[in-house]
Protein backbone atom coordinates (compact mmCIF):
# COMPACT_ATOMS: atom_id res chain seq x y z
CA UNK A 1 0.00 0.00 0.00
CA UNK A 2 1.32 3.80 -0.44
CA UNK A 3 0.48 6.68 1.00
CA UNK A 4 -1.83 9.56 -0.62
CA UNK A 5 1.25 12.16 -0.78
CA UNK A 6 2.98 9.26 -2.63
CA UNK A 7 0.03 8.78 -5.27
CA UNK A 8 -0.03 12.39 -5.76
CA UNK A 9 3.33 12.38 -6.69
CA UNK A 10 2.88 9.31 -8.87
CA UNK A 11 -0.15 10.86 -10.52
CA UNK A 12 0.53 14.38 -10.50
CA UNK A 13 -3.35 14.98 -8.60
CA UNK A 14 -2.69 17.06 -5.64
CA UNK A 15 -3.64 15.27 -2.18
CA UNK A 16 -6.64 18.03 -2.14
CA UNK A 17 -8.04 16.27 -5.13
CA UNK A 18 -7.68 12.88 -3.97
CA UNK A 19 -9.29 13.94 -0.73
CA UNK A 20 -12.13 15.73 -2.47
CA UNK A 21 -12.48 12.45 -4.72
CA UNK A 22 -12.98 10.90 -1.28
CA UNK A 23 -15.34 13.20 0.59
CA UNK A 24 -17.34 12.47 -2.59
CA UNK A 25 -17.43 8.95 -1.99
CA UNK A 26 -15.86 8.60 -6.16
CA UNK A 27 -12.50 7.28 -4.43
CA UNK A 28 -12.19 5.82 -1.29
CA UNK A 29 -8.57 4.38 0.51
CA UNK A 30 -8.25 1.21 1.52
CA UNK A 31 -7.32 2.14 4.92
CA UNK A 32 -5.75 4.63 7.28
CA UNK A 33 -2.54 4.47 9.58
CA UNK A 34 -3.38 5.01 13.58
CA UNK A 35 -1.80 8.55 12.57
CA UNK A 36 -5.07 9.21 10.06
CA UNK A 37 -2.85 8.85 6.79
CA UNK A 38 -4.34 7.34 3.84
CA UNK A 39 -3.48 4.59 2.29
CA UNK A 40 -4.03 3.08 -1.31
CA UNK A 41 -3.81 -0.34 -2.61
CA UNK A 42 -4.06 -1.73 -6.33
CA UNK A 43 -7.40 -1.37 -7.04
CA UNK A 44 -7.50 1.88 -5.77
CA UNK A 45 -4.94 2.79 -8.28
CA UNK A 46 -6.44 1.01 -10.94
CA UNK A 47 -9.63 3.08 -9.95
CA UNK A 48 -8.29 6.43 -9.98
CA UNK A 49 -6.49 5.14 -13.55
CA UNK A 50 -10.01 4.93 -14.80
CA UNK A 51 -11.24 8.15 -13.28
CA UNK A 52 -8.54 9.96 -14.73
CA UNK A 53 -9.41 8.16 -17.87
CA UNK A 54 -12.72 9.04 -18.00
CA UNK A 55 -12.20 12.65 -16.97
CA UNK A 56 -9.83 13.33 -20.18
CA UNK A 57 -12.63 12.08 -22.09
CA UNK A 58 -15.05 14.93 -20.65
CA UNK A 59 -17.18 13.02 -17.99
CA UNK A 60 -18.14 15.12 -14.93
CA UNK A 61 -17.39 13.66 -11.70
CA UNK A 62 -20.77 12.33 -10.88
CA UNK A 63 -21.11 11.09 -14.45
CA UNK A 64 -17.80 9.20 -13.48
CA UNK A 65 -19.31 7.90 -10.58
CA UNK A 66 -22.51 6.29 -12.00
CA UNK A 67 -20.13 4.60 -14.80
CA UNK A 68 -17.66 3.44 -12.07
CA UNK A 69 -20.80 1.90 -9.64
CA UNK A 70 -21.98 0.82 -12.84
CA UNK A 71 -25.46 1.99 -12.18
CA UNK A 72 -25.33 3.95 -15.84
CA UNK A 73 -25.85 2.15 -18.79
CA UNK A 74 -22.18 2.64 -20.66
CA UNK A 75 -23.55 2.47 -24.34
CA UNK A 76 -26.11 4.98 -23.91
CA UNK A 77 -23.43 7.65 -21.92
CA UNK A 78 -20.79 7.01 -23.97
CA UNK A 79 -23.41 7.52 -27.39
CA UNK A 80 -23.80 11.11 -25.33
CA UNK A 81 -20.75 11.83 -24.60
CA UNK A 82 -19.51 11.58 -28.66
CA UNK A 83 -22.64 13.99 -29.70
CA UNK A 84 -21.62 16.46 -26.75
CA UNK A 85 -17.48 16.31 -28.19
CA UNK A 86 -18.66 16.39 -31.89
CA UNK A 87 -21.18 19.49 -31.10
CA UNK A 88 -17.87 21.07 -29.03
CA UNK A 89 -15.43 20.24 -32.47
CA UNK A 90 -18.26 22.18 -34.51
CA UNK A 91 -18.10 25.49 -32.24
CA UNK A 92 -14.55 25.26 -32.28
CA UNK A 93 -14.41 24.92 -35.94
CA UNK A 94 -16.19 28.00 -36.58
CA UNK A 95 -13.78 29.66 -34.06
CA UNK A 96 -11.23 28.37 -35.81
CA UNK A 97 -12.41 29.83 -38.90
CA UNK A 98 -13.84 33.10 -37.60
CA UNK A 99 -10.47 33.73 -35.88
CA UNK A 100 -8.41 32.90 -39.51
CA UNK A 101 -10.92 35.60 -41.48
CA UNK A 102 -9.92 37.94 -39.00
CA UNK A 103 -6.53 37.16 -39.12
CA UNK A 104 -6.83 37.16 -42.62
CA UNK A 105 -9.28 40.27 -42.87
CA UNK A 106 -6.21 42.42 -40.86
CA UNK A 107 -3.46 41.11 -43.56
CA UNK A 108 -5.95 42.86 -46.42
CA UNK A 109 -7.02 46.10 -44.73
CA UNK A 110 -4.03 46.74 -42.22
CA UNK A 111 -6.19 47.32 -39.52
CA UNK A 112 -9.63 46.11 -37.70
CA UNK A 113 -12.59 48.52 -37.48
CA UNK A 114 -15.75 47.95 -35.43
CA UNK A 115 -17.96 48.20 -38.31
CA UNK A 116 -15.21 45.74 -40.20
CA UNK A 117 -15.41 43.21 -36.80
CA UNK A 118 -19.39 43.00 -36.87
CA UNK A 119 -19.38 42.56 -40.58
CA UNK A 120 -16.98 39.55 -40.15
CA UNK A 121 -19.12 38.01 -37.17
CA UNK A 122 -22.16 38.60 -39.33
CA UNK A 123 -20.57 36.34 -42.19
CA UNK A 124 -19.13 33.73 -39.45
CA UNK A 125 -22.86 33.31 -38.47
CA UNK A 126 -24.69 33.47 -41.52
CA UNK A 127 -26.30 30.23 -41.81
CA UNK A 128 -24.86 27.66 -44.13
CA UNK A 129 -27.69 26.51 -45.82
CA UNK A 130 -29.00 29.95 -46.42
CA UNK A 131 -25.75 30.93 -48.39
CA UNK A 132 -25.05 27.67 -50.34
CA UNK A 133 -29.26 27.91 -51.33
CA UNK A 134 -28.64 31.65 -52.69
CA UNK A 135 -24.96 30.56 -54.28
CA UNK A 136 -26.86 27.23 -56.01
CA UNK A 137 -29.85 30.10 -57.61
CA UNK A 138 -26.81 32.33 -58.86
CA UNK A 139 -24.64 29.94 -60.35
CA UNK A 140 -25.11 26.86 -63.06
CA UNK A 141 -24.39 23.07 -62.27
CA UNK A 142 -21.35 23.73 -64.50
CA UNK A 143 -20.16 26.39 -62.37
CA UNK A 144 -20.81 25.17 -58.73
CA UNK A 145 -17.42 22.96 -58.70
CA UNK A 146 -15.48 27.04 -59.60
CA UNK A 147 -17.47 28.62 -56.46
CA UNK A 148 -16.49 25.63 -54.45
CA UNK A 149 -12.81 26.21 -55.55
CA UNK A 150 -13.10 30.34 -54.71
CA UNK A 151 -10.60 32.01 -52.19
CA UNK A 152 -11.84 31.84 -48.76
CA UNK A 153 -10.72 34.26 -46.12
CA UNK A 154 -11.11 32.11 -42.97
CA UNK A 155 -8.77 29.10 -45.02
CA UNK A 156 -5.10 29.24 -45.00
CA UNK A 157 -4.23 27.21 -48.15
CA UNK A 158 -1.60 28.36 -50.20
CA UNK A 159 -4.23 29.74 -52.72
CA UNK A 160 -6.70 31.90 -50.91
CA UNK A 161 -3.28 32.91 -48.58
CA UNK A 162 -1.99 34.32 -52.27
CA UNK A 163 -5.40 36.12 -53.41
CA UNK A 164 -5.17 37.69 -49.68
CA UNK A 165 -1.75 39.09 -49.86
CA UNK A 166 -2.28 40.49 -53.23
CA UNK A 167 -5.70 42.39 -51.79
CA UNK A 168 -3.68 43.47 -48.94
CA UNK A 169 -0.50 45.02 -51.07
CA UNK A 170 -3.24 46.71 -53.31
CA UNK A 171 -4.61 48.67 -50.33
CA UNK A 172 -1.17 49.72 -48.79
CA UNK A 173 -1.21 51.36 -52.46
CA UNK A 174 -4.02 52.85 -53.05
CA UNK A 175 -2.24 56.55 -52.46
CA UNK A 176 -0.36 55.74 -55.55
CA UNK A 177 -2.01 55.85 -58.75
CA UNK A 178 -3.30 53.08 -60.23
CA UNK A 179 -1.03 53.44 -63.35
CA UNK A 180 2.38 53.28 -60.94
CA UNK A 181 4.37 50.23 -61.94
CA UNK A 182 4.14 48.44 -58.77
CA UNK A 183 0.11 48.06 -58.75
CA UNK A 184 0.11 47.06 -62.72
CA UNK A 185 2.40 44.26 -61.30
CA UNK A 186 0.06 43.42 -59.27
CA UNK A 187 -2.80 43.61 -61.67
CA UNK A 188 -0.10 41.25 -63.68
CA UNK A 189 -0.01 38.33 -61.27
CA UNK A 190 -4.12 38.41 -60.19
CA UNK A 191 -4.67 37.72 -64.13
CA UNK A 192 -2.25 35.44 -64.53
CA UNK A 193 -3.72 33.58 -61.02
CA UNK A 194 -6.80 33.96 -62.29
CA UNK A 195 -6.18 31.75 -65.83
CA UNK A 196 -4.42 29.44 -63.58
CA UNK A 197 -7.31 28.69 -61.20
CA UNK A 198 -9.56 29.00 -63.84
CA UNK A 199 -8.67 28.25 -67.15
CA UNK A 200 -11.05 28.92 -69.87
CA UNK A 201 -13.73 30.31 -68.01
CA UNK A 202 -13.85 33.98 -68.76
CA UNK A 203 -17.49 34.63 -68.52
CA UNK A 204 -17.57 32.74 -64.71
CA UNK A 205 -15.00 35.25 -63.92
CA UNK A 206 -17.02 38.16 -65.38
CA UNK A 207 -19.60 36.90 -63.72
CA UNK A 208 -17.71 36.93 -60.38
CA UNK A 209 -16.61 40.70 -60.58
CA UNK A 210 -20.26 41.72 -61.09
CA UNK A 211 -21.27 40.02 -57.84
CA UNK A 212 -18.35 41.53 -56.60
CA UNK A 213 -18.97 44.83 -57.40
CA UNK A 214 -22.67 44.63 -55.84
CA UNK A 215 -22.43 45.01 -51.76
CA UNK A 216 -26.07 43.53 -51.90
CA UNK A 217 -25.10 40.03 -53.73
CA UNK A 218 -21.47 39.93 -52.30
CA UNK A 219 -22.93 40.00 -48.84
CA UNK A 220 -25.81 37.05 -50.00
CA UNK A 221 -22.89 34.80 -51.43
CA UNK A 222 -20.89 35.39 -48.52
CA UNK A 223 -17.68 36.71 -50.18
CA UNK A 224 -15.32 39.46 -48.07
CA UNK A 225 -16.74 42.87 -48.14
CA UNK A 226 -14.89 45.33 -49.83
CA UNK A 227 -15.19 49.28 -50.04
CA UNK A 228 -16.42 50.45 -53.13
CA UNK A 229 -13.71 52.87 -53.20
CA UNK A 230 -11.31 50.22 -53.14
CA UNK A 231 -12.98 48.10 -55.91
CA UNK A 232 -13.27 51.20 -58.39
CA UNK A 233 -9.59 51.49 -57.46
CA UNK A 234 -9.02 47.63 -58.79
CA UNK A 235 -10.96 47.71 -61.42
CA UNK A 236 -9.23 51.20 -62.79
CA UNK A 237 -6.27 49.81 -62.35
CA UNK A 238 -7.11 47.04 -64.35
CA UNK A 239 -8.52 49.12 -67.37
CA UNK A 240 -5.51 50.61 -67.24
CA UNK A 241 -3.52 47.03 -67.34
CA UNK A 242 -5.64 46.05 -70.21
CA UNK A 243 -5.11 49.35 -72.38
CA UNK A 244 -1.62 48.65 -71.91
CA UNK A 245 -1.55 45.65 -73.41
CA UNK A 246 -3.91 46.19 -76.02
CA UNK A 247 -1.77 49.18 -77.52
CA UNK A 248 1.68 46.75 -77.03
CA UNK A 249 -0.08 44.08 -79.22
CA UNK A 250 -1.43 47.17 -81.89
CA UNK A 251 2.15 48.02 -82.07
Amino acid sequence: MITIKEISKLTGISVRTLRYYEEIKLLLPLNKTEGGHRLYGDEELKRLQQILFLKNLGFKLKEIQRLLNETWEWSTSLEHQLAFVLEEQEKLKQMENTLTGLKNALAIEGELNEGLIQKMIQLSNRESEKKQAFRKQMFSNDEWGLVQSLPNLNRNDPSSLEWIGLLGQLKQLMSSGAESDSVQRIIKRMLEKSTEDYPDNESFLEKMWDIRKSPSLSDKVGLYPLDEEFLKYVEQAFNIYEARELRGTNE
